[in-house]
């Protein structure tokens, strides 16, 4: 069995002494591992570094083994994170959700395409949290947890749309939740897709995606928790909110 592809380096842990495994997230062969010989030694360190466009061969003698990777670098997303940490923050998120949250060997073509332009944005910190946002809401329902945002769960209205329901993940609207407002999720603007957005929007349909990966991705996963990657992401992505909130000091 053999396939070629192009790849985002997802994961590397050490195999035997100078070995790797890596995860690979291609677009026609999904999330897929395999061995590279020499993968830990000192040559193949700066190549395979998560995130990294790669070009890879992968073999095996059966298509259910674990199988071997020839890897060519394409070019690596390290350099533009390294220089805002809130970026490198973001990557490893990425690639800690794909790896958590995506099973082996299962295509997903149009949201292969949207990682690789999400993570192509890191060089533009600007615009990156919102496109990140939107990413989540994809990988949701990639794994089944789609949103369902476009009309009040109760009433069917589709305006005056201001919550979501942390069970069903379906809209409320503002005159439909009453009483029970304060067990709801907030549903900005910005997680229907309407309008740019300011970050502290962004930040807000954070916390409700994040509470689907919790409750519901994490359950189907035996109650595995999430990578802590997306954690220091949001961390990182409060404390800039807080930076650029504070009043100027003279």
């Amino acid at each position: 069995m053999e396939w070629r592809g192009v790849g985002i380096l997802v994961a590397v842990r050490r195999h035997g002494e100078s070995s790797a495994i890596i995860e690979v997230f291609t677009e026609n062969h999904g999330l897929h591992a395999g061995v590279v010989r020499g993968g830990a030694g000192r040559r193949m360190g700066p190549i395979l570094q998560p995130g990294a466009q790669l070009d890879v061969v992968w073999r095996a003698r059966l298509e259910e083994h674990i199988g071997s990777y020839t890897v060519e670098p394409i070019r690596s997303r390290a350099a533009a994170a390294m220089s805002d940490r809130l970026m490198l923050a973001g990557l490893n998120a990425v690639t800690g959700l794909l790896s958590y949250c995506l099973p082996e060997r299962q295509q997903h073509a149009a949201f292969y395409r949207q990682t690789e332009q999400l993570l192509d944005l890191l060089e533009h910190p600007e615009v990156w949290p919102l496109a990140y946002l939107k990413w989540e809401i994809t990988l949701l329902a990639e794994v089944g947890f789609g949103l369902q945002l476009d009309a009040c769960a109760v009433s069917g209205i589709t305006a005056d749309l201001g919550f979501v329901s942390p069970r069903s993940g379906r809209a409320v609207s503002r005159s439909a939740a009453g009483e029970w407002a304060d067990r709801l999720l907030p549903l900005p603007d910005i997680l229907r897709g309407v309008g740019k957005g300011p970050d502290l929007e962004v930040f807000e349909g954070l916390k409700t995606t994040g509470h689907f990966f919790h409750s519901q991705v994490a359950a189907t996963l035996g109650g595995r928790p999430l990578p802590e990657a997306r954690a220091r992401f949001i961390n990182a992505f409060n404390l800039s909110l807080i930076h650029i909130s504070e009043p100027t000091r003279r």
